[in-house]
């Protein structure tokens, strides 16, 4: 049984809860009717979460922080439990033009987000430090990144890839990023509206940090690479469509490459 801190446990009581295992952030998710329990190691990520859910109330759609607690190495962060269907749900992957715009508009709404008082900086120079931080410290797991990266064609290891990163940065465009933004981490609501979870690395960052993730994360999702189903009609590319933009190649190379050491 886990040694849940008293003033989270006082909230929860002995309310049924299940535990969602989707998703790659090796946290301990514990969903209750109306609230979430997220148990983590504690780190510099989880403290950031916790700022960025409480810098964010008002300016998008993000849980409200209940309780959180610090004990024994973890971090227990209680919040408020978003309503909604995944983005990652077979329904939208279903009507993929439709889970396009919504993820269009969601970016949008991030980018039109004032950064100028942002206290959340995750810029290269801080993404690139966290990089060097879990390469020096044997952090990467090679087994989740994507076949190509390491190996025959890719690169050695991850200590060359972090010196590939430090020299091939690319300009910064910066916006407020959500840092993650992955399928499971977005929750479509009726109308269409969109609230984030998962908030470690949400920050003042490149757009193309979304941009890349996001991309991958359709790709991922359409191959069957999660669940088993294909969906081969579903163009990831729509999304640049959808944004009027182009897709720059190189940049979403670089961050998902970047992500390969998180």
């Amino acid at each position: 049984m886990l040694n849940i801190p008293e003033c989270i446990k006082t909230q929860i009581n002995d309310v049924p809860c299940t535990c969602d295992d989707i998703g790659l952030s090796g946290s301990t998710i514990l969903l209750f009717p109306d609230k979430v329990l997220k148990i983590q190691e504690h780190s510099e990520e989880a403290v950031h979460e916790l700022r960025a859910m409480e810098w964010l109330q008002g300016r998008i759609a993000v849980p409200k922080v209940l309780a959180h607690a610090y004990a024994e190495g973890k971090s227990y962060l209680l919040m408020s439990k978003m309503k909604g269907r995944m983005a990652c749900s077979e329904y939208y992957l279903e009507h993929f033009r439709l889970l396009v715009e919504i993820l269009a508009r969601a970016l949008e709404k991030l980018w039109e987000v004032p950064i100028s008082d942002c206290p959340l900086d995750c810029s290269l120079d801080q993404k690139l430090r966290a990089a060097e931080f879990r390469v020096t410290h044997n952090l990467v797991d090679c087994s989740l990144v994507e076949p190509e990266t390491f190996g025959p064609g890719g690169f050695q290891n991850p200590q060359e890839l972090l010196q590939w990163l430090k020299d091939h940065r690319p300009e910064e465009e910066p916006v407020l990023s959500h840092g993650d933004f992955c399928l499971p981490n977005l929750f479509v609501q009726e109308d269409g509206s969109v609230s984030f979870i998962d908030l470690g690395r949400c920050g003042a960052a490149d757009k193309w940090q979304d941009l890349a993730l996001c991309f991958r994360s359709l790709r991922w999702n359409s191959q069957g690479e999660y669940g088993g189903k294909i969906y081969p009609e579903n163009d990831p590319l729509l999304l640049f469509k959808k944004l009027g933009m182009e897709p720059d190649r190189e940049k979403l190379r670089y961050y998902t490459l970047l992500d390969e050491l998180f």
